[in-house]
Order: C-alpha cells, then sequence, then structure tokens
C-alpha cells in the first residue's frame, strides 16, 4: 500500500485508551466504502483494541508499523 492510498491520518498520539479507537471509529463511519485510513497511537493498548475491533467490525487491517515511538495503523473500510 502506497501513501496516497491513505485518504485520511488520524494522529492520535499521546490520547490514552479507548481514545485512538474513538478516533479511528468515527473516522470510519464518514468515511466511504473502501476508503483506507491511518491511526497513529502510542498508546500500548492500541495493539490489542484496534486489531481486535476492526475483526469485530469486519473491517480489513491492512497493516500495522512499528514507527519511532508510535505504531500506524493502516485500515480498509470493508462495509
Amino acid at each position: 500500500m502506497t501513501t496516497t492510498d491513505v485518504v485520511k491520518t488520524i494522529d492520535a498520539r499521546g490520547k490514552p485508551c479507548p481514545g485512538p479507537l474513538m478516533a479511528l471509529i468515527g473516522e470510519i463511519r464518514r468515511a466511504g466504502i473502501g476508503s483506507a485510513l491511518e491511526v497513529w497511537s502510542n498508546d500500548s493498548g492500541s495493539r490489542i483494541d484496534i486489531p481486535a475491533w476492526i475483526e469485530k467490525a469486519r473491517h480489513e487491517l491492512i497493516s500495522v508499523t512499528d514507527m519511532d515511538g508510535y505504531t500506524s495503523f493502516v485500515v480498509r473500510k470493508a462495509r
């Protein structure tokens, strides 16, 4: 996936759990089907919460990447 595929980057660094997940849920509701969103989080709970919610909500987890001090999650809205 290239960065041009991501339609929105959500910078949730510094937000405690469940802030990053709630930010993703809000944006995914507004996004069109097939849109890719990226979430940046430095909250350790996001490594569990975000992938678990994506699976439960039946969206697609494209990638989880450790960056310098945070994690990048790229998600595609599937429905």
